[in-house]
């Protein structure tokens, strides 16, 4: 604080000293003389109109008059010129010494000014660096004995559980190891989807197991002094050692052990691979790090580095996917403990309907719903409540205000959303159509309609063009009814989403008869050339897709219409009314 207080006082002082040297290099250059005759500038002189006279080494002399007229003429540079000056009470100057003299000063002491904040600067950054780098080396571990977390915290996952739960017997009986010859994992791999809970699996870990638990991200590791997050890797596995046994959690490990490249790439990072063999190191056990057990998470396990992967640093490595509808079931049952539930809440039928929602999503439903009865002040936590935060989490809030929505843009988009739900009720007896609206909710979305796929483990290819025509469901029927020149840009969503699982579909998955089982992921990746071209076929099944989806909506038209005429007049229509109206 004081050296920048110092710092900002000799700023005000060069900013002064350069606004006077201005004002006065201004002063001096803006007077206006008139030139006269030398002849004339002695009858001034004999007249005694002159009151000052700056004599200088140069041609020419500068006065000014008593009336204050200032003047210019001949310098005669004769001996006794300044005795004659004085005689006739002239003050004589010497007026350019003095001018350069002052402008000397001025510039010097800017220079000196200017010098002087450029070393207080720079001895101010230099301390700042080495404080940096002596603070940046240093973690810090969490309180492992306040708000303990166990896996009773943990709801789902149950198979990963298991695995950690092994580890946690291995840390507090080692001796019952030690018989057999087994040496405790160095590491435990956690991959999986956003929010399915990997953070809070190594916190149990080190909960369950009495150990301290530091927890940092593979981003802090990335530094710009050289050499920083190598010495930081070293200074964490240092402070966990000196607390014997201990648990050290990195999550977003893929920012720190990406596959290092060759010798002959350009984009490969120096830091980044000192960094990594920093952490390498210290996993192979050289330094004996016994009793330290190293857990990462991480949502891309395919960018890390092999070496990283090995028997002997990451020894185990456990997937934590999505929840299916048991785990999903006891993940609402753990979030709904310190919340007043109304009795008519049924949270099996919550969890069949959030297919595909992690952990976290569901935290996020049930604190939305518990908002949403705070906003009301009801007393409990109803369905209501909780289908209102259903839609909430999936597509927003609805919108207020509809008033500007005309009746034409109702009707496209009530063609489009049925044109979804129609196609999704015709091709697949499993999947549900739980609600469509033509509500207009704050993400920017003029419609939605929900479609539940099946709880399954694996996707087949004939589920894969059922979604892919359920996509395309909305631009075919607003073909159909008004027309090739008046599809929207509502579309444009859905054909992201059907562009991608056909490209996934083909060039990952190898179901495509014509490409063949080929994974163009490592094609791309190694830089090969093909002479198939993946986005030709892309686009011949997109189109082969897309003729067969307006075929099923031109024999089911009546239907169609149906749905859109009824959205239209109640904006919303659940899986009932769906239903009942395909049951006519």
């Amino acid at each position: 604080m004081k050296t920048n207080g110092k710092v900002k006082l000799l700023l005000v002082l060069v900013v002064s000293i350069a606004l006077i040297s201005s004002i006065y290099l201004y002063k001096y250059s803006s007077r206006q003389y008139k030139e006269i005759p030398y002849k004339i500038f002695l009858a001034h002189l004999e007249r005694g109109s002159i009151e000052e006279v700056e004599l200088s080494d140069k041609a020419k002399l500068i006065g000014k008059l008593k009336n204050g007229e200032s003047f210019i003429t001949d310098n005669p540079r004769t001996e006794n010129f300044k005795e004659q000056l004085l005689l006739h009470n002239v003050k004589v100057k010497e007026g350019e010494t003095n001018a350069i003299l002052g402008q000397g000063i001025s510039f010097i002491l800017l220079l000196a000014g200017i010098g002087v904040v450029a070393f207080m600067i720079n001895k101010n950054n230099s301390k700042q660096a080495e404080k940096e780098m002596a603070t940046m080396s240093k973690m810090d571990a969490e309180d492992s004995s306040s708000d303990r977390t166990t896996f009773d915290d943990v709801a789902g996952n149950e198979e990963a559980k298991e695995s950690l739960k092994e580890l946690v017997d291995f840390i507090k009986y080692p001796e019952k190891y030690d018989r057999y010859g087994a040496r405790l994992p160095r590491g435990v791999l956690l991959y999986g989807p956003p929010g399915t809970g990997k953070t809070l699996l190594a916190r149990a870990l080190a909960g369950e197991s009495k150990v301290p638990f530091y927890a940092v991200s593979g981003s802090d590791f990335i530094q710009v002094y050289a050499g920083l997050g190598a010495s930081r890797i070293r200074e964490l596995f240092k402070k966990a050692k000196e607390d014997g046994k201990s648990v050290i959690f990195i999550d977003e490990i893929d920012s720190l052990g990406k596959k290092r490249k060759g010798s002959n790439s350009h984009s490969g990072s120096e830091e980044g691979d000192r960094t990594l063999n920093a952490l390498l190191t210290e996993m192979s056990g050289f330094k004996g790090n016994e009793g330290i057990i190293v857990v990462a998470a991480t949502n891309r396990v395919d960018t890390l580095d092999e070496a990283l992967l090995r028997p002997g640093r990451f020894d185990r490595q456990i997937e934590v996917g999505l929840p299916d509808v048991n785990a999903r079931y006891s993940i609402l049952r753990l979030h709904s403990k310190n919340k007043p539930l109304s009795k008519d809440v049924d949270l099996k039928k919550v969890a069949l309907e959030t297919v595909y929602f992690s952990g976290a999503k569901l935290e996020n439903l049930m604190n939305e719903s518990a908002m949403i009865a705070a906003r009301k002040r009801d007393k409990h936590i109803t369905m209501d409540h909780i289908n209102k935060a259903y839609y909430t989490v999936l597509v927003g809030e609805e919108k207020k205000d509809r008033s500007s929505i005309s009746m034409e843009d109702k009707e496209i988009t009530a063609y489009h959303e049925a044109g979804h739900a129609l196609v999704a009720k015709k091709l697949s007896k499993l999947n549900r159509v739980t609600k469509v609206s033509i509500i207009p909710s704050t993400k920017g979305m003029g419609g939605f309609s929900v479609n539940i796929p099946p709880d399954r483990m694996y996707q087949t290819k004939k589920d894969i063009i059922t979604n892919i025509k359920i996509a395309l469901g909305g631009r075919a029927a607003e073909e159909i009814i008004f027309g090739k020149d008046n599809i929207t840009t509502g579309a444009s969503s859905d054909l992201q989403k059907a562009t991608e699982m056909t490209l996934s579909m083909i060039g990952s998955y190898g179901m495509d008869e014509e490409v063949g089982l080929i994974n163009y992921d490592v094609v791309l990746s190694n830089n090969l050339n093909t002479d198939i071209s993946l986005m030709e076929r892309t686009k011949e099944m997109l189109e082969r897709f897309y003729i067969e989806t307006k075929e099923i909506l031109n024999k089911n038209k009546r239907y169609l219409d149906d749905i859109a005429d009824v959205l239209i007049e109640k904006e919303s229509l659940n899986e009932e009314e769906i239903n009942k109206i395909l049951a006519n």
